[in-house]
């Protein structure tokens, strides 16, 4: 079983930049995909950033891309997204998720095991 606690959220301004960190417990951390989402009010959650279990492979949707970034570190039981040219549009609650696949990532929500509480991001303009 794996715990997930998101941090690092808060309010910033449109062009700014945000990292959000995912402190997982327990030491199997690594046999995890981790993925990023996020949920604004009256939508459905988003995924917007997936991750592999060596962090080799990541992937986005085009919404995000060349903005988001994600990464891990396995030694550290964290995962990261880090958030550059923030728009209005990406005020959401942020979770970060954890399912066990080694074949790459996961990119569907029901694929996910473990979720975090969430984070909340909002951008002003």
């Amino acid at each position: 079983q794996v715990q997930l606690v998101e941090s690092g959220g808060g309010l910033v301004q449109a062009g700014a930049s945000v990292r959000l960190s995912c402190a997982a417990s327990g030491r199997t951390f690594s046999s995890y995909a981790m993925g990023w989402f996020r949920q604004a009010p009256g939508k459905e959650r988003e995924f917007v950033g997936g991750i592999s279990q060596s962090g080799a492979t990541t992937y986005y949707p085009d919404s995000v891309k060349g903005r988001f970034t994600i990464s891990r570190d396995n030694a550290k039981t964290t995962v990261y997204l880090q958030m550059n040219s923030l728009k209005p549009e990406d005020t959401a609650v942020y979770y970060c998720a954890a399912g066990h696949f080694s074949g790459g990532i996961l990119l569907v929500r029901e694929e996910y095991t473990y979720w975090g509480q969430g984070t909340q991001v909002t951008v002003s303009p």
